[in-house]
């Protein structure tokens, strides 16, 4: 395993002269030694760009890679030993499943003995033990992308391995599997696992830490919880959670935040600066509340959504769009009806050109 660093930049086209001509924009980070990270974000913001860079597939226009604070920014794949697994699978059709785990351990030269040790440790793991003498080709692909999850793991000496969108090909009812199998596979080998994706269920629920991007940019590296909680940009409050973060345009004054007609007080001991800033809340935390409530706003209702368990409201306020996410059943609320929704509280955000307000 290794601690990865990242001090570049890169861009396709040469001598770039804004930010539009990066497909990473200059960016410093380090990826822990043992750690499990996910890079999330739209197509075309840069992922796969930055993990190419890793693993030595593309050398970055500008800057330098370490490896344990070895420069390796010019080393092929092979010398900064990295195993990586593709969107589709790269296996030998004409060689079983164990002679497919097997081959990454024989071209290092392992002993027979400890190469089938290590085929069975993985094998069990993926759950594919009773698959191991079958040829690759009779088998679905969702049986090859685990064959190649499984020759990325089987090198337990690799400084990382690199997952780009490894689940595309998997069917949606095995993808909830297989997450957990890595999981479980990261807690047990202790490999640095690095995993892009654009599907922030995928993200969450396998990383330990992740890294949100945008348009070449990292906006912010956290945990889910972090993230979650706490955006420290507006994307990321948009981009992640089911709906979105709602966001309200407020002016800051002396007597308080004013939305439209409406002045609310702020929080104890929360300060301001003065001047237009957005309000952020997640639909988790919106809450019904009364025309007394000093934080709460008064809504037209659009749209019910009664998805079973819970219920998304869906109002206008101002000309802009709120989404509540509700545990109960909303008894009162009617398509055209006015509702009282409390805006401000614990896990209110606020942001000034896009940023986290401090």
């Amino acid at each position: 395993m290794a601690r990865i660093e990242l001090d570049l930049a890169h861009a396709y086209k040469p001598n770039p002269q804004q930010d539009s001509d990066y497909a990473l924009l200059p960016l410093k980070m380090t990826f822990q030694d043992g750690g499990a990270y996910a890079l999330l974000g739209p197509s075309g913001c840069g992922k796969t760009t930055m993990l190419n860079i890793m693993s030595g597939l593309l050398t970055p226009s500008q800057g330098r890679v370490l490896f344990d604070g070895q420069d390796v920014t010019h080393a092929t794949p092979q010398a900064r030993n990295i195993a990586q697994v593709f969107q589709f699978p790269v296996i030998y059709d004409t060689m079983t499943v164990a002679e497919n785990l097997a081959f990454p351990l024989r071209n290092r030269h392992w002993a027979q003995d400890k190469i089938k040790q290590r085929v069975g440790q993985i094998a069990e793991m993926l759950e594919m033990s009773g698959q191991l003498n079958q040829r690759a080709a009779g088998l679905s692909a969702d049986a090859k992308q685990k064959i190649s999850l499984g020759r990325g793991l089987v090198r337990p000496d690799v400084s990382a391995v690199l997952f780009d969108e490894p689940l595309t090909v998997i069917d949606p009812h095995l993808k909830w599997q297989l997450r957990r199998k890595l999981k479980q596979i990261h807690h047990e080998l202790k490999l640095t696992l690095i995993y892009v994706t654009h599907d922030q269920v995928e993200a969450l629920t396998f990383a330990e830490q992740v890294v949100v991007m945008t348009r070449g940019r990292a906006v912010q590296v956290g945990s889910p919880a972090d993230l979650f909680e706490r955006p420290s940009h507006t994307f990321v409050g948009n981009f992640i959670g089911s709906p979105g973060m709602n966001f309200l345009t407020a002016d800051v004054g002396s007597h308080g935040l004013h939305l439209g007609q409406r002045v609310l007080p702020l929080p104890q001991g929360v300060s301001l600066p003065t001047g237009q800033l957005k309000l952020g809340v997640r639909p988790e935390y919106l809450a019904l509340s009364h025309s007394g409530d000093v934080h709460a706003l008064p809504m037209v209702v659009t749209q019910l959504q009664d998805v079973g368990t819970h219920v998304i409201l869906t109002a206008r306020f101002e000309g802009q769009t709120i989404k509540a996410r509700l545990t109960t059943a909303v008894q009162t609320a009617q398509v055209g009806s006015e509702v009282w929704l409390q805006v401000l509280g614990a896990h209110t955000c606020f942001y000034k050109n896009e940023e986290i307000v401090a």
